[in-house]
């Protein structure tokens, strides 16, 4: 398996909890931006010639930013340049977010007919007045025109982005934002905690006592519903901020957490290739200039030692309602995982946190509450 991400750094302005790698829209910028990723790609695919390397792109996401910025033509442009580097295969996963305020119905009439066949699109909240205390440059009413355009196009793998424990969000508010959005019957449904990130607008806002955030307890409790009504309608929590309809998990994100090669472009990507894994630039100018001397545009490469790939295993295999498969750390890693681990196991199993089967262990709900401490006691 192989993955490809291409990150969209533009944004018409920022959302106040966003820490993401992300600038305000310049269309100057834009147009350089593309032709910078189009050198990028010509040196992976120089690469993977080069190298024998695996070349089959089995799913891409273009992520953001806002990747739905671009015009029509942009994305046009966008995906003859993906076509021109990479074998992308025939029945791949090809997502690509949106943000409303941003999307037309002509700009997905083009994604569908470059090979879009899936749909990410944030809304976070359907209270206008919260979407306005998070930054975001949409109502509701927006989000669910965009969303029946979509439809009526004939996107049928669609996620919605939701946000809980927002700023004064209520119980009742996250309960509404579900029913809504259930009633819609989306494919795919990402559902996250807010996380108040340093350096961002919420963060500063925060520190000035101009909220309080909600309580731990209410958290889990807006957390268990989420599970137990998304489960009563139809949607299977795979991951632990994922839910799906039946055959409809995210392959992409999947990959991610199986920790398959991808390669990732674009200033602030990350990629994992042939057991290094790698960090572009940030700064859209460093990102440019590496490029123009015909240079990857990287600021961190590591490879990753037998015990760094063991760590990320567990994190990401935890992360999935699977769990981990102890016949995939012999194979790959030659270790009897239930001999190595077996104190933190037992330790674990006697909180809850886990449960253990014959083939592998997983997080309890409990420990999915929780999730962070059970993989440092792995770490440890």
């Amino acid at each position: 398996m192989l993955g490809l991400y291409i990150h969209i750094p533009f944004c018409i302005s920022k959302c106040n909890y966003c820490d993401f790698n992300s600038c305000k829209l310049d269309f100057d910028m834009k147009k350089r931006y593309l032709d910078d990723l189009e050198i990028e790609m010509k040196l992976y695919n120089d690469d993977i010639k080069k190298n024998n390397l695996e070349n089959e792109i089995t799913s891409i996401f273009i992520g953001g930013g806002t990747p739905s910025i671009l015009s029509s033509s942009e994305i046009k442009r966008l995906f003859n340049s993906i076509k021109n580097n990479f074998n992308v295969k025939k029945e791949a996963e090809i997502t690509m977010e949106c943000n409303p305020g941003t999307l037309t119905k002509e700009k997905l009439i083009t994604m569908k007919d470059v090979g879009v066949n899936r749909l990410s699109i944030g809304l976070q909240a359907v209270q206008d007045y919260h979407l306005k205390s998070i930054g975001r440059i949409h109502s509701y009413d927006e989000f669910e025109k965009n969303y029946k355009e979509a439809i009526d196009v004939g996107f049928n793998n669609i996620n919605v982005d939701l946000m809980y424990a927002l700023p004064n969000h209520k119980f009742e508010d996250w309960q509404e934002s579900l029913k809504k959005i259930v009633k819609l019957n989306p494919s795919h449904i990402s559902a996250y905690s807010l996380i108040l990130e340093e350096g961002t607008k919420l963060y500063d806002m925060y520190e000035n006592n101009e909220f309080e955030v909600i309580d731990e307890d209410t958290d889990i409790n807006m957390y268990n519903y989420t599970i137990n009504y998304l489960k009563e309608n139809g949607y299977n929590q795979y991951e632990i901020s994922n839910y799906s309809k039946s055959r409809f998990e995210c392959e992409h994100n999947i990959l991610y957490w199986k920790c398959e090669h991808y390669i990732g472009l674009g200033p602030g990507a990350s990629g994992y290739i042939e057991n290094y894994r790698y960090n572009n630039v940030e700064s859209l100018d460093e990102y440019h200039n590496k490029l123009s001397e015909n240079k990857k545009p990287i600021s961190n490469l590591e490879k990753l030692s037998i015990e760094d790939k063991i760590q990320e295993k567990i994190f990401m295999g935890l992360r999935m309602n699977e769990g981990i498969k102890f016949d995939d750390f012999r194979k790959e890693f030659k270790i009897e995982f239930k001999e190595k681990y077996r104190k933190q196991m037992d330790d674990l199993k006697a909180k809850k946190l886990i449960n253990e089967s014959i083939t592998g262990i997983s997080l309890t709900q409990k420990g999915r509450e929780i999730s962070n401490s059970v993989f440092i006691e792995f770490i440890n």
